[in-house]
């Protein structure tokens, strides 16, 4: 089949569907609009732009992608067995539905929801199919659910665990919830590492490591596969499950979450998933005590990325 993924890859994570789907014999193209670069020509258009998205809910760089794929789509001619496009939001929906002149089957995927991203609710008719991660949003606009998918496997040789637990994230308002958690187990003696991008450099605190440049992600996977534990902070308003959730089931470790949707899955084990309060997060000691127990076949194999590719490309049922 002739394949062409769009996606936002602003972490190198959507390359891997493109592999996958390559592995199985098929033709793939991937056109990644993160790489897409756009300026404003001078600054009227900034001021032409405000108006736009204020009054006509539009927005320049939205159309300039679109444009841009567009372009790309006709280039690489034939018509396309099916379309994948994730982060369709962030495409003008003028553009989204030109797009299916060049396809049998247009799939759009979410991995955000419609809480924090309300221009979701105007690309879902854009597609044929629609998938989110989100279970409300999925209820609310009759979408077909499907979680993120494991990129991490456990590696073949032994990594040395150098933390009890591990985080990375963005400074955002979670930063707040993450300093309580710092400080709970700071007062028992539990070995963390949490790390936060602050570009402005404007946070301070001893808890927590701040860095100024995106951590690649291969030094990240090193980071997590030298922990025990990882911590997965949930943005407000977001119920579906993070990539680090899914990274913790893919290298075997244990997770501590803020997310309380997550005991609704069919892999929660309270063994190796913790479940706290982000007003007052306690973490006891006893919970790294125990070994991470492993997940049956079945079950495991629907949250990799060969089961995401069978359920929301090939319709298959898991």
């Amino acid at each position: 089949m002739r394949i062409t993924l769009i996606s936002f890859d602003n972490w190198g994570l959507n390359k891997h569907i493109a592999t996958t789907l390559e592995q199985r014999g098929h033709e793939v193209n991937h056109i990644d609009f993160h790489s897409f670069s756009y300026k404003y020509p001078n600054p009227l258009y900034k001021v032409y732009n405000f108006f736009l998205k204020t009054f006509l809910k539009k927005n320049i760089k939205n159309i300039y992608y679109g444009q841009e794929i567009i372009k790309k789509i006709k280039a690489i001619g034939d018509k396309h067995d099916i379309i994948l496009t994730i982060k369709g939001d962030f495409i003008d929906p003028k553009y989204l539905k030109e797009l299916k002149q060049f396809t049998t089957k247009s799939i759009g995927y979410f991995n955000d929801n419609t809480y924090r991203c309300p221009k979701i609710k105007r690309a879902i008719p854009c597609f044929d199919t629609v998938f989110s991660f989100e279970k409300e949003d999925c209820k609310t606009f009759h979408l077909n659910f499907a979680p993120n998918w494991i990129y991490t496997q456990k590696p073949e040789t032994k990594t040395d665990l150098k933390y009890d637990i591990f985080n990375i994230s963005s400074k955002d308002k979670r930063l707040s919830t993450l300093l309580k958690i710092a400080k709970d187990l700071k007062s028992k003696n539990i070995h963390y590492k949490f790390m936060v991008l602050d570009k402005d450099q404007s946070a301070q605190s001893d808890d927590i490591e701040f860095f100024t440049t995106k951590v690649s992600l291969d030094e990240m996977t090193q980071l997590i596969a030298a922990s025990k534990t990882l911590l997965d902070i949930n943005r407000h308003g977001q119920k579906g499950l993070t990539f680090r959730a899914l990274e913790s089931l893919g290298l075997e470790k244990k997770l501590i979450t803020t997310n309380p949707e997550i005991v609704t899955y069919d892999f929660y084990n309270p063994n190796n998933i913790l479940v706290i309060d982000e007003e007052n997060p306690s973490i006891p000691a006893d919970f790294f005590k125990n070994e991470y127990e492993k997940l049956p076949e079945a079950v495991f194999y629907k949250y990799t990325l060969e089961g995401w590719v069978d359920q929301v490309i090939f319709g298959k049922k898991l």
